[in-house]
């Protein structure tokens, strides 16, 4: 439940338009909803301005049955990250009007209209195809929390040519979340272009020294361009919630 949602409940109540009755079941998980195997946060978009994002990573088909169906029940916007296909398949079977992508591993159910709630547009920039896994992630999640996301793909260092006929569109975000394996040093580069913040995410994409995405976190930590954020190895998701802190409106 968001703001304006429960704004427009206490007004119902208030002119009589809903009765006591009424209220008290809309409100009877509030804030929390104990479903047993999760604690269902009911409160976070009042809180946080977003509804609770789950993480579908090693979690059962059951689990997450059993928490997407509380989630419907109260019409919230669902975003279920790092899901596999076949977990995927089963729930699309049960809900419908949701969409998964392959690439990115996440489950999007819209209920609700989402509105524009950013200042300016998110730019999602990526080295190279390899990375674009991470990229969808971050690009869904900053969509789904109410943001004008652009992307551009495959502009790495090995041909910087494909970034620098780009810088317009650099100039032009509010917000830029860049990715990259190997050494890492894309986001150095563009945080020497831009003024505006730049959310730096490693891949694990690379060779046998990357070491996982070590190799690139580790450069990125130490751009030389001054004002770099860095988030985890492969954390779209996190770089695409911080970006939505950022670009929020007050």
């Amino acid at each position: 439940m968001n703001n304006s949602e429960l704004t427009q409940l206490l007004q119902s109540l208030a002119k009589g338009k809903t009765s006591v009755a009424n209220t008290v079941e809309r409100l009877k998980h509030f804030p929390v909803e104990d479903l047993g195997i999760a604690q269902l946060d009911h409160q976070r978009e009042l809180r946080q301005g977003v509804p609770e994002v789950i993480l579908g990573e090693h979690k059962s088909l059951e689990q997450l049955q059993i928490i997407l169906t509380a989630m419907v029940k109260h019409g919230s916007n669902i975003l279920v990250t790092r899901l596999s296909k076949d977990k995927a398949t089963a729930l699309c079977e049960q809900f419908p009007t949701a969409k998964y992508d392959g690439v990115a591993r996440t489950f999007c159910l819209i209920q609700h209209e989402i509105k524009n709630s950013g200042v300016g547009k998110i730019l999602i920039i990526c080295a190279g195809t390899s990375d674009l896994p991470v990229a969808q992630e971050a690009a869904i999640t900053a969509r789904m929390l109410g943001n004008e996301v652009e992307e551009l793909i495959d502009v790495g260092v090995a041909g910087i040519h494909r970034l620098l006929a780009r810088q317009e569109t650099l100039r032009q975000a509010a917000v830029l979340i860049v990715i990259a394996g190997m050494e890492g040093a894309l986001p150095s580069v563009v945080g020497g272009l831009v003024a505006k913040p730049v959310i730096a995410v490693p891949t694990s994409v690379g060779y046998g020294a990357s070491f996982g995405g070590i190799a690139a976190l580790l450069g990125m930590l130490n751009s030389c361009a001054s004002g770099v954020t860095v988030v985890n190895i492969d954390n779209g998701f996190g770089a695409a919630f911080a970006a939505n802190r950022i670009n929020k409106k007050a």
